[in-house]
Order: C-alpha cells, then sequence, then structure tokens
C-alpha cells in the first residue's frame, strides 16, 4: 500500500460517504447528473433492477453492467471490488443461488453500512461486506471464482496491485468481468488528465493497451478490453475480461501468490481533479 497516494484517497473516502449519504434524499450520487450519458442505473436491464431496494439502485452509477459479462453460475463464490452500495454484490448473489456466495469490497463505513442495509432489505443470506482496500484484498489466496468491479479500478492510484490481488485470490480457471472507463491508445496521460473533470472517472483511467499488458503482467490469460459505449473524447465504458490460468506452466497446481508485477500503469489522473466517480 505504500505506493497510495494518502491525499487522493481521501478524497476518493469522502466523495464516496457523501454519495452514500445523499441517497438517502433520492438525489444523483458521485457521477454527475442522473441523465449524464454513460453512467448509471440506466446500464442494468429492468429485470435486474426489480425486486432491488431503491437506495441499491441510486447508489449505483457505475459505468457498467458486470455481472451481466461474468457468466456467473451456481454455487460460485463472486467477489465485487468497490462495491458501494450493494448493487452488483445483490445481483451476483442471486445469480450464484443460496450455495453461493457474494462478496463487496468497500472502504467507505458509509457506503458499507447502506449496502448493509440494503442487502438485509433484500433478505439476501448469501452476501458478505468486508471493509478494505482493492489493492489489499483482506481474503485468502485462491478464496474465490469471480472477481467483477464498476468503474473502480480508475480510481485507484496503484493499479498493479490491484491486478496482482485479483489474481492472488482467484482460484484457479477463475475469471474476471469488470466493467470500467477505458481509455483509446492514443491520448496521452496528459490528456486524459485535462479530460479528468467528468466527476473523476476519466483521468485514472488506463488505455486498452495499458489494461491488457497489466493484467497479463499479473499472469492473465484470455485478455479482453471491449468498448461499449463512449463517455468522453478517446475514453470509453468498456467490459474487462481475463483468466486466471488453471495450472502454472508446466502443468501444476497455482500454489503461490500472483506473480510480481512489472507493468507500469500510472494513473494518469492529477490529484487536483476530482477524484471519485462515486461508481461504486
Amino acid at each position: 500500500m505504500a505506493r497510495l497516494n494518502a491525499d487522493l484517497v481521501a478524497e476518493v473516502r469522502a466523495r464516496y460517504a457523501e454519495a452514500a449519504t445523499t441517497v438517502a434524499q433520492e438525489e444523483p450520487a458521485c457521477c454527475g447528473p442522473a441523465e449524464e450519458e454513460g453512467f448509471g442505473a440506466r446500464l442494468y436491464a429492468v429485470s435486474d433492477q426489480a425486486g432491488l431496494p431503491d437506495a441499491a439502485v441510486l447508489a449505483s452509477p457505475g459505468c457498467g453492467s458486470p455481472t451481466a459479462v461474468a457468466e456467473l453460475r451456481e454455487g460460485e463464490t463472486v467477489l465485487d471490488l468497490g462495491s458501494g452500495g450493494g448493487i452488483d454484490v445483490l445481483l451476483s448473489a442471486r445469480r450464484v443461488g443460496p450455495t453461493g456466495k457474494a462478496y463487496g469490497l468497500d472502504m467507505t463505513d458509509e457506503m458499507l453500512e447502506l449496502a448493509r442495509r440494503n442487502a438485509a432489505q433484500a433478505g439476501a443470506a448469501n452476501i458478505e461486506f468486508l471493509k478494505g482496500h482493492i489493492e489489499a484484498i483482506p481474503l485468502a489466496a485462491a478464496s474465490v471464482d469471480v472477481v467483477i468491479s464498476n468503474c473502480v479500478i480508475n480510481l485507484s492510484t496503484d493499479k498493479p496491485a490491484v491486478l496482482a490481488e485479483m489474481f492472488r485470490v482467484l482460484r484457479p480457471a477463475g475469471r474476471v468481468g469488470v466493467s470500467d472507463v477505458v481509455a483509446e491508445d492514443r491520448p496521452s496521460p496528459a490528456e486524459r488528465a485535462e479530460r479528468g473533470t467528468h466527476v473523476g472517472c476519466i483521468a485514472g483511467a488506463l488505455s486498452k493497451g495499458e489494461y491488457e499488458r497489466g493484467l497479463a503482467a499479473a499472469g492473465f490469460t484470455d485478455v479482453r478490453v471491449t468498448f461499449t459505449h463512449k463517455v468522453a473524447d478517446g475514453l470509453h465504458g468498456a467490459i474487462v475480461q481475463a483468466m486466471k490460468p488453471a495450472a502454472a506452466e508446466g502443468g501444476e497446481p497455482w500454489t503461490r501468490a500472483a506473480p510480481p508485477t512489472t507493468a507500469v500503469m500510472t494513473p494518469a489522473a492529477d490529484s487536483s481533479a476530482p477524484a471519485a466517480c462515486g461508481c461504486q
């Protein structure tokens, strides 16, 4: 965690706390006005929203619907990085059923309180919310089948650590299904930072190539980054998918933590730019 920018983390935490508080007044959370294209509950199918607590839907200004692409199966264990108000955890719990489990990880007390309240209102018994950072996941190695996240990884100031932790906690043959803001390869980090006023979800975005190289460096295979919709000039909502190999090189089972990350993925964000998109 040494590389984490303390000021930026504090800004993200404060914005998420504000988002959780404003949900009670049925106000838009942090990703901007409700009518803003490219973010929010509108990206979830109406059938997915049905039966969810209103507060879970209101606190879901993400940039996609990761559960729609994660191909969750009955009995699986799922981890949502940056779970916010809990919408993706609730949807995951539905898909994996009573024999499965859905974890949500968030660093903000107010969001965790909101998410736990939403889970109780929904009557979901196969859910657990954890407090912590996505750069140091408080779960054992090889303990989950799927990692999802919704517009949160772009906020991290240590993305190699996030990707390495995803690899560590996944079981062999585990998979990643992430929604995130991703830049085209043409904008430079400085140009991305200039566009960071999009309530913070833009300035820290990796490019498509950076994401692909970072996942490969962490040990993942079958890496795919697919743009889904434009959110700013040269930046898009995207689906990020990858697999953890079933065995290490030579056919031996994985018996170690994630391999060291060598990719340098410096967030494009200027720490003076708005940090939190509320996209948890």
